[in-house]
């Protein structure tokens, strides 16, 4: 003779617990919009070096004829040199960049509010 088990009711009972606490305690998502970073432009008639004394003190991503690239914040903006500082992923560290070496450069237009 074959016993029955009764976990079915049990089943159901407990996989509706967990669907009502997975509602409650999820978090409500907010809506969030693209919105353009105050100050940000670039002006194509100007040079690189004119272009980056803009970003004094924000971050940027410069891109080297080399084909290497730092990113980090403008510190300071000479006529043939750049001082980035804080470089990214590379704690305690800045760097000195010849104007004349860099082919492009990027930076943040638009943030998430």
């Amino acid at each position: 003779m074959k016993r029955k088990t009764k976990i079915a009711p049990w089943a159901g009972f407990v996989f509706v617990w967990l669907a009502a606490a997975v509602l409650v305690f999820a978090p409500v998502s907010q809506a969030r919009s693209v919105v353009p970073v105050e100050g940000a432009a670039f002006n194509v008639s100007q040079s690189i070096n004119d272009n980056l004394k803009i970003y004094t003190g924000k971050e940027v991503v410069i891109h080297l004829r080399s084909g290497k690239s730092f990113q980090g914040y403008v510190k300071s903006v000479g006529n043939h040199y750049i001082h980035l500082e804080k470089l990214s992923g590379r704690d305690f560290y800045d760097a000195l960049i010849r104007m004349e070496d860099i082919s492009a450069m990027e930076a943040k237009f638009r943030d998430m509010k």
